[in-house]
């Protein structure tokens, strides 16, 4: 039961952090180009990365924060839902184009950010561990 708590808490927290900054950039971009969504999947993805790394190569990590930080605040700050449904949106406007720059960027960049976070997270315990 703390395992689920530990999960609803993060969630509740993703999903308020993904509203507020997907808010915050669609009101500084005038476009119908889903920037919001891929900001979101690229950070999320870093986080993921950092955060999964970090709590299971530092000892001591409790598995509910674990939990809390990886499916619960990941998961609900996450939005490949959304992004799905974004390109099916787009192709379906004939913007097959921006359809698929849309897709290799989100799946690019997310990637990578996820290697980045990852390399951050063992160089962050490594720094730590001195």
């Amino acid at each position: 039961m703390r395992l689920v708590l530990a999960v609803a808490l993060g969630s509740a927290v993703g999903g308020v952090a993904r509203f507020l900054l997907s808010a915050w950039i669609e009101q500084r971009t005038a476009t119908s180009f889903p920037y919001a969504t891929l900001a979101v999947n690229i950070s999320g993805s870093l986080l993921l990365g950092f955060l999964a790394t970090w709590s299971f190569e530092t000892a001591g990590v409790p598995a509910e924060m674990r939990a809390l930080l990886t499916t619960g605040l990941c998961g609900g700050y996450t939005t490949f839902s959304t992004f799905s449904l974004e390109t099916v949106a787009l192709a379906e406007e004939g913007a097959m184009g921006r359809a698929a720059t849309y897709v290799a960027l989100s799946v690019t960049l997310s990637v990578l950010a996820a290697f980045v976070g990852i390399l951050g997270a063992r160089h962050f315990v490594a720094f730590r561990a001195r």
